[in-house]
């Protein structure tokens, strides 16, 4: 695995309401940059007479020291990918990196 590509993490703070917390990503701040593999996961697509839209999967590995968690933003390509689920980390033998899956909607 090589780690060839630029990828950045981008973490937002929480933010209140009167009814929930969200995230506020115009105050968000770069977590992380670094190398990164970047490979393509599945793609969906959803036709209706209202709208298209599709969805754009990636697996992407990082190296084991990244600062990443599944509420993060990935930006690579110029494109904001949203982390999906907990990363997963693998900290054992000579290969150790963590995965994310992450995603983007395209209307």
């Amino acid at each position: 695995m090589h780690f060839t590509e630029s990828v950045e993490v981008h973490r937002a703070p929480l933010a209140s309401t009167s009814y929930t917390n969200h995230r506020d990503w115009d105050q968000a701040v770069r977590a992380w940059t670094g190398p990164a593999h970047v490979q393509p996961d599945r793609s969906f697509e959803v036709r209706s007479p209202a709208r298209e839209t599709a969805q754009e999967r990636l697996v992407i590995y990082l190296p084991p020291g990244a600062d990443v968690d599944s509420a993060d933003r990935v930006l690579w390509r110029h494109r904001w990918f949203e982390v999906d689920g907990e990363p997963a980390r693998w900290m054992h033998g000579s290969l150790r990196h963590i995965r994310i899956r992450a995603w983007r909607v395209v209307r």
